[in-house]
């Protein structure tokens, strides 16, 4: 019996389609965090003049730097992107570094949390330690979460197999890394200016 086509037989095709998923899928994240962010905001507001303790440290000052190490891997992610679509080398060494700085990021951000531990603020100490723990940690753990399929992407860069004809997947982590990029910026303002007395 003869196998009927499909429109998904068409790789440009499985590209838009995936796209497409990838862009219902960022959606669906974008609610999560813009749900999040408001419940700060209203929780923030409410507590307007008691929200921060006295003495209470402001986010640490780490937090400016693990910013630009993920919006450098934001760069090079898109270079690798660039790269891929042109079937060149250079792809490999890019996703590498991305992967690299990902890890950075996640690394200075402990550091931030032990930081503020030392300085005697913990997530079970009042409303402005507990938001600060969960608005970073809720980041952090889809940084984690998008490790496995960077991980995927780069050895697959590593070897080549990304070219003009067939880069589906580097484009695919290249939109969930932006959309990181993208929260973690507005995340990072909404502490820094919560902070604020």
């Amino acid at each position: 019996m003869k196998e009927r086509d499909t429109p998904f037989d068409d790789p440009a095709a499985r590209f838009d389609a995936g796209r497409i998923g990838m862009w219902l899928f960022l959606l669906v994240l974008a609610v999560l965090f813009v749900a999040t962010i408001l419940g700060y905001l209203v929780v923030r507001i409410d507590n307007a003049g008691s929200f921060v303790p006295e003495g209470a440290p402001p986010p640490p000052k780490l937090l400016l730097f693990s910013t630009v190490a993920l919006l450098a891997s934001s760069y090079t992610m898109q270079r690798a992107v660039a790269a891929a679509r042109a079937g060149d080398p250079a792809q490999g060494g890019m996703m590498v570094v991305t992967m690299a700085l990902a890890l950075v990021f996640l690394a200075m951000q402990g550091i931030a949390w032990v930081e503020l531990v030392r300085e005697d603020l913990t997530i079970t100490d009042n409303l402005y330690g507990w938001t600060f723990y969960v608005l970073t940690g809720l980041h952090a753990a889809h940084v984690v979460g998008g490790l496995p399929p960077l991980a995927v992407s780069t050895w697959k860069a590593i070897r080549r197999r990304y070219g003009p004809d067939d880069h589906r997947g580097i484009v695919y982590c290249a939109m969930y890394w932006h959309f990181l990029d993208g929260v973690w910026i507005a995340l990072y303002a909404t502490l820094w200016i919560g902070s604020l007395r």
